[in-house]
């Protein structure tokens, strides 16, 4: 067996995913909302607009970056999130948080699948294919460090200028810096068909064939099916824990006589940066648990998945806000755990040359599934509160996973 080196591309690639995750808002986005009088519902169909914006343009995306290039849609992505972050740092109301949303989506949709694609592609370059799992998740492990030592600068910046509006002015600063680092990508990581096909449009024509008989498998879509609900549900979800934060905050004997903002800046911040070491060595190790084939890793991690958002939910009506936090944190873990594993299953069972569209459409289910949720949460939470919103989702969502999961066997079984 081979094993990969950590030359020049595979910091690069671990630089990238740091750089990414520097969201500095991702840390109080609800509370910037809310903050900004919008309701629950309000909120909820803001995610929901996002995730449908993302959907129209998911599989698209994936196939202009398979036949034009990649490392043009992720540019093409970057400058897309760039006009989001200025736009929520001049918003007011909902029609110009609705733009921001828009313009976020469209950086998603061309993002999403088409940097596993280059990184796959590379390992296939260097022979290195049987250590995929192991080398995206290291390199995946990197992004959670970015988002931990973000969550530590964002809680200094709100802390310093007692607002929750210029974390989104920060966060253009590394997206323009990931520009520059993407543009410096190897010219063969760019992946364009354009010179091996006759024109664009029939490249575009092969990609689309390509992608809709992969798809068809069922094995293939299994994968892809159980991958789009689990991270899904965590996205539909996570920042609906940012007032659980808030209230942790309140109990915590550090800086009193602050303002609130300015304590949960602090405080959350610091959860944020924890949690986020936590999933980054969940997704270094992530191989670990592919080893172990006792059992199906994909559906035992899903329903896992949501037994820790129900106690979660449990535990947040019952205001005993430290044991449901610890439970959402495993949310998290599972997570990260389960990406590395996932992505390598799709790559080993899908063509090199459309493996980006083929993740997109993953991409694409989980905003549909996403789009959903987000409003479903948005509107349980504002009639009952998180709490039974967070049990209400995570046990439909079992229910239905187990549903199909054994109707799929009993349909193996009778073919």
């Amino acid at each position: 067996m081979s094993s990969f080196i950590k030359n020049k591309q595979y910091y690069k690639f671990s630089f990238y995913g740091f750089l990414k995750n520097l969201r500095f808002f991702d840390a109080f986005f609800i509370l910037f909302l809310v903050e900004k009088g919008l309701s629950y519902t309000e909120i909820g169909i803001l995610y929901a607009v996002r995730e449908v914006c993302i959907n129209i343009f998911e599989i698209p995306s994936g196939i202009v970056a398979d036949t034009y290039g990649r490392k043009n849609a992720l540019m093409g992505s970057f400058v897309a999130y760039i006009v989001s972050f200025a736009v929520f740092f001049v918003s007011a109301n909902f029609w110009l948080f609705l733009a921001a949303f828009i313009f976020y989506g469209i950086g998603d949709a061309f993002r999403s699948g088409t940097h596993k694609g280059i990184i796959m592609d590379y390992l296939r370059m260097q022979r290195w294919e049987d250590q995929k799992i192991s080398y995206y998740g290291h390199t995946r492990s990197w992004s959670q460090k970015g988002s931990a030592i973000s969550s530590l600068i964002a809680g200094a910046i709100v802390f310093y200028s007692g607002s929750y509006q210029y974390i989104f002015l920060f966060s253009i600063v590394p997206y323009l810096v990931n520009l520059l680092l993407i543009l410096s990508y190897p010219k063969e990581l760019n992946h364009s068909r354009e010179e091996t096909t006759e024109s664009g449009k029939s490249g575009f024509v092969f990609m689309v064939k390509s992608l809709v008989l992969v798809i068809k498998r069922p094995k293939v879509f299994r994968i892809i099916n159980t991958a789009a609900l689990h991270s899904a549900y965590l996205k539909a979800i996570k920042d609906y824990i940012q007032p659980l934060m808030a209230s942790v905050a309140l109990i915590v004997p550090v800086f009193v006589h602050h303002e609130n903002e300015k304590r949960n800046g602090i405080i959350i911040g610091v959860i944020y940066f924890l949690i986020y070491l936590a999933t980054s060595w969940a997704s270094k190790y992530a191989s670990k648990l592919e080893s172990k084939k006792k059992f199906d890793v994909p559906f035992a991690t899903l329903l896992f998945g949501f037994f820790l958002g129900a106690v979660t939910g449990f535990f947040y009506t019952r205001e005993m806000w430290v044991v449901a936090l610890v439970a959402f944190i495993g949310i998290y873990l599972v997570e990260n755990v389960r990406k590395p594993v996932l992505t390598g299953y799709i790559s080993d069972n899908v063509p090199n040359e459309i493996l980006t569209s083929v993740l997109s459409a993953q991409s694409q289910l989980r905003t549909i599934f996403t789009s959903v949720l987000a409003f479903v949460f948005g509107l349980v939470a504002d009639n009952f509160g998180i709490g039974v919103s967070f049990v209400v989702i995570s046990v439909l969502l079992a229910i239905f996973s187990v549903v199909i999961y054994y109707f799929q066997r009993i349909q193996k079984k009778v073919s």
